[in-house]
């Protein structure tokens, strides 16, 4: 048997291909939109790729089985367990097999049991990996999806908070309970392969190793201590992480079956003589590094990193309407992977970030400011600190005249915030603020970048505090 792990960082996003060397066959779990990984990894080893499974309608990333499916006539194993309301739509399209509780996938030599684990969705389902080819009768170990992380648990609020289904957390919290408890049950031994690690949305606390065990998660997982349903639920759902507003949409996205890539139209390069004409009605979203940004930019674009563009753009970007690109030609081919990774399918077009530099266009910039040098017009209320940061970051410590922000809803509350007074934008280090300031800066705001964030702030040995 050959077992392979693959990461996408910028999604915190793990899937498995497992194969069976014996018969050159190979079946992916929990594959990402871009196959190209599996392909070549299939193609090095000498395997076809004849499955994929999921272990749920994904939330937070577009999935690669629709894709798969598409690619390499593999088979499609999607779950039928859950209410009528979350089966998959394209079950009926294609090469699908659905499944259910103690089914049992073959993929040569490789055996693969479902299991049901509802919770962080009614759908849920896990599989129990065998290695029958190399002699083994008992599974070696299990591919929890988004049921048990290591040192976490999945969230149960998610079709609540992103699909909209009043009362689902506090019923996906006691479903999750009971799957807990039968988690539980299962061998100390028994590797575990989660779909997601730390900085995932899908959890709190996820732990950055890559893979565990049941019997060390039993012991240091504190999402599996408890014995109490209600302590439970009080947990699982307190101080989660802030849901993108994506989320809604890549569940739709994934119930209904993803759009194939081949079938999405080409994104052309645009002259820059139409750039002022498109930032008045549509976001233009300017890769540029934000120091750069800051010191010169085509006014009215929004400033979002590649680095930070999959974390942020599910956020601000509206799915309903066109998005275009200020980048590097070079740039455009790993641009749209990323945002087509979050379902941002919707590219009108791209700007030549070269041409548009030798254009001649009008430009502008925004203020920076350290925390020596802003604290006085902080502290007398000059401006107006918004401090953009997670909630538990903010709770965890902030700086006495902030009002909490969150960047990720900062678009949709610009009518409650303060125009009176310039803003002074500020994060953790001064990278989300950074988009805060373009977002600011295009609506009209006089605003300023804090340096360093908070960290600046504590190293400057200025005032904090912590809120309850």
């Amino acid at each position: 048997m050959l077992l392979k792990y693959f990461y996408d960082k910028s999604l915190a996003h793990a899937s498995y291909l497992v194969g069976c060397q014996r018969t050159r066959e190979a079946i992916v779990i929990d594959p990402g939109r871009d196959i190209t990984p599996y392909l070549d990894m299939a193609a090095a080893e000498g395997l076809k790729i004849v499955g994929a499974a999921e272990t749920h309608i994904h939330a937070d990333f577009v999935s690669g089985a629709r894709e798969l499916g598409d690619r390499t006539a593999a088979r499609l194993y999607l779950s039928d367990e859950g209410p009528v309301e979350w089966k998959y739509g394209y079950a009926s399209q294609g090469n699908v097999h659905l499944v259910k509780q103690g089914d049992v996938i073959r993929v040569g030599n490789v055996k693969l049991e479902v299991l049901h684990t509802p919770g962080h969705t009614p759908e849920h389902i896990s599989y129990l990996l065998t290695d029958e080819g190399g002699g083994a009768n008992a599974p070696m170990g299990i591919f929890t999806g988004d049921f048990v992380f290591v040192g976490s648990i999945g969230r149960p609020d998610l079709l609540e908070t992103a699909a909209g289904v009043v009362g689902s957390a506090q019923t996906g919290a006691r479903q999750l309970f009971h799957s807990m408890r039968q988690f539980r049950d299962l061998p100390d031994y028994l590797q575990i392969w989660p779909a997601h690690g730390a900085g995932s949305a899908c959890g709190k606390g996820l732990g950055a190793v890559p893979s565990s065990t049941v019997g060390y998660e039993k012991m240091f997982n504190p999402a599996l201590r408890f014995e109490d349903e209600q302590a439970f639920v009080d947990y699982i759902l307190d101080d989660q992480p802030e849901t993108p507003f994506y989320f809604a949409e890549m569940k739709r996205v994934n119930k209904v079956g993803p759009e194939l890539l081949r079938e999405l139209p080409v994104v052309n390069a645009i002259s820059s003589s139409k750039i002022e004409s498109i930032v008045e009605s549509s976001m233009v979203i300017d890769l540029t590094p934000s120091s750069e940004f800051a010191q010169q930019h085509v006014p009215g674009t929004v400033n979002i990193p590649l680095k930070m563009l999959v974390q942020w753009a599910g956020f601000l970007v509206d799915y309903r309407r066109p998005i275009y690109l200020l980048a590097h030609q070079e740039m455009l081919p790993e641009v749209l992977k990323s945002l087509r990774s979050i379902g941002i399918d919707q590219v009108g077009g791209y700007f030549d970030a070269g041409e548009i530099a030798s254009a001649g266009l009008r430009t502008e910039s925004y203020e920076t400011g350290t925390p020596e040098g802003l604290n006085e017009r902080i502290h007398s209320g000059q401006v107006h600190l918004i401090d953009v940061r997670s909630t538990a970051e903010y709770r965890a410590g902030h700086i006495p005249q902030a009002e909490h922000r969150f960047l990720g809803t900062l678009l949709r509350n610009l009518d409650t915030l303060d125009r009176s007074h310039p803003i002074v934008a500020q994060c953790q280090s001064g990278a989300r603020s950074s988009i805060a300031s373009s977002l600011l800066q295009r609506e009209g705001f006089h605003v300023t970048n804090l340096q360093g964030g908070f960290k600046a702030w504590q190293s400057a040995q200025l005032p904090t505090v912590t809120s309850a």
